[in-house]
C-alpha cells in the first residue's frame, strides 16, 4: 500500500512537471513567466530532476544563445561591441575593486566576497562556476555566491523592463544596460526580449563580449590566490554564437531556416528560466546568509546606477 503511495506521488511530480514545461514551448509564455512558473513548481510539487537541473540548464543557454546569433548581423554586432567595449572594461574592474571593499567593510569571507564580486562583475554563475576551482573554495561558498547572483537575476528579470519603460529608455540604451548590469545571460536575454528585438540584439552581443573577460579575470585569479593550475574554463560556444552570425550576414538564401532557429532560441531561453526557477526555493533564499547578499545587492545597485547614468548622459 505504501509503495502504491509513493508510487502515485511520484507519477503526480513528474505530471506537473512536464505540463508545466510544455507550457514554456509555447510562444505566449516569456521568460518571466516561466522563471515564475518554474519557482512555483518548486514551492509546490518540487523538481522531479533536480540533480540533472545544473547541466542541462547550461546546455540549453548555450544552444539557445548560439541561435540567437542566426538573427543578428555580424556588422552591427561589431559596431555595438566596440561601442559597448570601454565601458565595459572600465565596469568590470571598478565592480572588483568595490565588491571586494564592500566585502570587507561588511566582513564577508574573502574568497566568499571575490566570488560575488566576481559574478555581478562579468557573467554570473558562469563566472563564479569558472572562478572558484582555481582559488580553491568550498561548496558551502560556492552556493552562497550563486545563491545570491540567482535570486538578484530573478529580481532583475521583471524589474529591469519595467524601470526601462518608466523611464522610457529606446531599445538601444536598454539593451546596453541590461548588458551591464544584469548578473547572467540568461536574464539578460529574458529581460531584453521582453523590451524588444533590437534591446536583445544588443544585450545578448554586449554581453558575450563582457563574458570573454572570464579568461584574463582567471588567470589573475589564480595569480593572486596562487592557485594549483587547475584548468580555466574558456566559453567556447561564443565561438558558436560568432558563426550563426556571419551565417546569417552573408547565407541570405536560408533566412527562412535562420528564422526558425531564433523562434527555437526564444523559447528554449524560456525552459532554461523555468528551470533555473524550479532551483529557487526559501530554503536556498535563507541559506544565502544577510552579509554576502547585502553585499551583493548594494553591488548591484551601486553597478545598475552608475551603468544607467553613463549610458543616459
Amino acid at each position: 500500500m505504501e509503495t502504491t503511495h509513493q508510487l502515485t506521488i511520484f507519477n503526480f511530480r513528474h505530471l506537473i512537471f512536464i505540463i508545466a514545461l510544455i507550457i514554456c514551448l509555447f510562444p505566449f509564455t516569456d521568460p518571466s513567466l516561466a522563471l515564475l512558473l518554474g519557482f512555483i513548481i518548486a514551492q509546490t510539487s518540487g523538481n522531479p530532476f533536480a540533480a540533472l537541473n545544473h547541466k542541462w540548464t547550461q546546455f540549453l543557454l548555450k544552444i539557445s544563445v548560439v541561435d540567437l546569433g542566426f538573427g543578428m548581423n555580424l556588422h552591427q554586432a561589431m559596431k555595438v561591441g566596440a561601442e559597448g567595449l570601454g565601458f565595459t572594461v572600465f565596469s568590470i574592474f571598478m565592480t572588483l575593486a568595490i565588491g571586494i571593499f564592500l566585502g570587507k567593510r561588511l566582513k564577508v569571507e574573502n574568497k566568499l566576497s571575490f566570488l560575488i564580486a566576481c559574478g555581478t562583475a562579468i557573467c554570473g554563475g558562469s563566472a563564479i562556476a569558472a572562478i572558484s576551482p582555481l582559488i580553491k573554495v568550498g561548496d558551502k561558498q560556492i552556493s552562497t555566491a550563486l545563491g545570491v547572483i540567482f535570486i538578484l537575476n530573478a529580481v532583475a528579470l521583471f524589474l529591469f523592463p519595467m524601470i526601462g519603460h518608466f523611464l522610457h529608455l529606446n531599445q538601444h540604451e536598454f539593451g546596453l544596460w541590461c548588458a551591464m548590469a544584469i548578473h547572467d545571460t540568461s536574464s539578460v536575454v529574458g529581460a531584453a526580449s521582453k523590451f524588444g528585438q533590437e534591446a536583445l540584439q544588443i544585450a545578448t552581443t554586449v554581453k558575450l563580449e563582457r563574458a570573454l573577460w572570464i579568461i584574463p579575470l582567471s588567470l589573475l585569479s589564480t595569480i593572486f590566490y596562487k592557485g594549483d593550475g587547475s584548468k580555466i574554463q574558456i566559453p567556447w560556444f561564443i565561438l558558436f554564437f560568432l558563426a550563426a552570425m556571419l551565417l546569417n550576414t552573408y547565407l541570405h538564401d536560408f533566412g527562412r531556416i535562420f528564422q526558425h532557429l531564433v523562434h527555437f532560441a526564444r523559447q528554449g531561453l524560456a525552459v532554461t528560466l523555468f528551470l533555473i526557477g524550479t532551483g529557487l526555493n526559501f530554503g536556498t533564499i535563507k541559506s544565502v546568509g544577510a552579509r554576502p547578499f547585502l553585499q551583493g545587492a548594494l553591488l548591484w545597485i551601486f553597478i545598475s546606477l552608475i551603468s544607467l547614468l553613463v549610458i543616459l548622459f
